[in-house]
């Protein structure tokens, strides 16, 4: 019953609720018409300070990668097995050097997209700030620019090489993170904790780290997985001969390394870098980045580039090489499904 006795019918009753309606639509309106423009309105991030921030995030990951290892804190265990049957290790190592690069950089930039090889929902270290110091080598890159956010995914690896990382092979150990722009890698940093040596490259604007002075393409000394191999030695052996020089050595940031001319200590000098089995992008995309930037190539074994974009997974293998003809490596590659290389 309605004060006053009035009945309003269903009709009235209606027209009351449209009338509310309308009078809040003209009060509010404004503000969310406002909203859902500073919604829709396109951020961007600047390449040079994702770089820099790259740059941080890989040395945090790292001390803490280090400091578990001296300590011999690693609380190891297995997360499963590859498909090639090796257990896939996760260590304290991993989880810590994690919460350290995810955090710092999704407080930075809360935007973006960041995709790892661990998670951890324990909420540790999401106060992780970046002081936005853009160090000295860092600022003579003149040509960066603005990127729109949504296409930026920054791929990071807290620990590559975790089965070296528990036999203390620390040479092998690196921390990874890699910017991609729709899908195409553009900045790379690989770090190793255990020499604090970082090497660094945003394709089209530079890097601090080069190539060597020559490559053998006609026999060359390919460097490899000394853990999830497959059947990589016949592969290599049926492209470049009985006589190719076969380089086991674990981790992937390694293996590009010892493409190029780092100068922290010494290492395996290969000519070409092979991985015929599946491997996660956030191993690759680093390397894949710097290679880029210094003219090299990294490819699937069908020559396909390798996009950053959606899927971890990457099933087409890797074919990595730096002034040499990529187009000749990948036509003496055997023709074969890399599936069946598992």
């Amino acid at each position: 019953m309605a004060p006053m006795g009035i009945r309003l019918s269903p009709l009235g009753g209606a027209v009351f609720f449209l009338l509310g309606l309308g009078i809040i639509y003209h009060l509010y309106s404004g503000v969310i018409s406002n909203r859902i423009a500073a919604f829709r309105q396109r951020r961007t991030v600047d390449l040079r300070e994702l770089l820099a921030l790259s740059i941080e995030a890989a040395v945090r990951g790292g001390r803490e990668v280090k400091r578990v290892r001296e300590g011999n804190t690693l609380e190891e265990k297995s997360k499963g097995k590859t498909k090639e049957g090796a257990n896939e290790m996760l260590t304290s190592g991993d989880l810590l050097s994690h919460r350290k690069m995810y955090h710092l950089i999704k407080n930075t930039f809360p935007f973006l997209q960041v995709k790892s090889e661990e998670h951890d929902d324990t909420g540790e270290d999401e106060t992780a700030v970046w002081d936005h110091v853009i160090p000295p080598d860092i600022q003579l890159i003149t040509s960066s620019k603005e990127v729109p956010a949504e296409g930026v995914t920054v791929w990071i690896d807290p620990l590559d090489a975790t089965q070296e990382y528990t036999e203390n092979l620390c040479k092998y150990v690196t921390t990874m993170v890699c910017v991609a722009q729709n899908g195409v890698p553009v900045i790379g940093v690989i770090h190793k904790p255990f020499t604090d040596y970082t090497a660094w490259a945003m394709v089209g604007a530079g890097s601090n780290i080069r190539a060597r002075a020559s490559y053998n393409e006609k026999s060359p000394k390919v460097i490899v997985s000394r853990s999830h191999a497959g059947k990589v030695k016949g592969f290599v052996q049926s492209a470049f001969g009985n006589d190719t020089v076969i380089l086991p050595a674990g981790g992937a940031g390694y293996k590009v390394l010892a493409l190029l001319d780092p100068t922290d200590e010494k290492y395996e000098q290969a000519d070409v870098y092979i991985h015929i089995t599946y491997i996660k992008k956030w191993d690759i995309c680093a390397g894949d980045a710097i290679l880029k930037a210094l003219g090299g190539h990294m490819t699937t074994l069908k020559g396909e580039d390798i996009d950053y974009w959606g899927s971890e997974a990457n099933d087409g293998g890797v074919l990595a090489s730096v002034n040499v003809d990529h187009e000749v490596l990948l036509a003496k590659l055997p023709s074969q499904d890399t599936q069946k290389n598992t």
